[in-house]
Formats: C-alpha cells, structure tokens, sequence
C-alpha cells in the first residue's frame, strides 16, 4: 500500500509541474463528462428508462462528447506533434466545435 501511494504522489506531482495549463484544461472537461455519463447511467439503473430516446440520446452524446475531447487532446498535445502535421492547435480547435455542432444536431434530432 505504501508503494502505491508513492506511486499516485509522483504521478500527481509530474502531472501538475509537467502538463500544460491547455491540457490539464481539457482533462477537467473529460472528467465531467466522465461524471455525467456515469450519474446518467446510475440513474438509469435506479429509476429506469422511461423514456428510453432521451436515457440513450443524453447517454451517446456523453461518450461522443469524450471521444471528440481526447481527439482533440492528442491533437493540441505538443509530444504528438510529428503525429500531426499541418494541424494547427487552433484548426484542432475548430475541428472539435464543427464537431460538436454536428454531434449535437443529430442527437436532439434523435431525441425526437
């Protein structure tokens, strides 16, 4: 247990003295959408899912939502760079809110 800690401490520190402020930002909104598809899928465990359109709709827009976020996490990370060539921090931007648009368009056409 002791080494774990250790462990969990290092890793914290890296992160905080190691990680741009634009990443640990995007980690923040990945952590909330994380919290908000499992608060929705607890709920539905618990008191079902009436209106089964809206439970998968809220649901499939949260995974999406995390998905396009880490697309665009390894986009704006400068380690990946090679990786990405010719896509600018604020084209990957860009490219994260069209999709976003186009996401969230379909899924209150889906709603119903």
């Amino acid at each position: 247990m002791p080494q774990l800690l250790s462990v969990l401490s290092k890793f914290k520190d890296e992160y905080l003295n190691t990680t741009p402020k634009k990443l640990k930002i995007i980690d923040a909104y990945l952590l909330y959408i994380l919290l908000t598809g499992i608060i929705q899928f607890i709920y539905c465990c618990l008191v079902g899912t009436f209106p089964f359109n809206s439970f998968l709709s809220g649901f499939i827009s949260c995974v999406s939502s995390f998905i396009l976020a880490v697309c665009l996490r390894l986009q704006i990370n400068t380690q990946n760079k090679d990786d990405f060539k010719g896509i600018s921090p604020e084209r990957a931007f860009a490219d994260f809110i069209f999709a976003h648009v186009i996401l969230h368009l379909v899924i209150m056409n889906f709603i119903g």
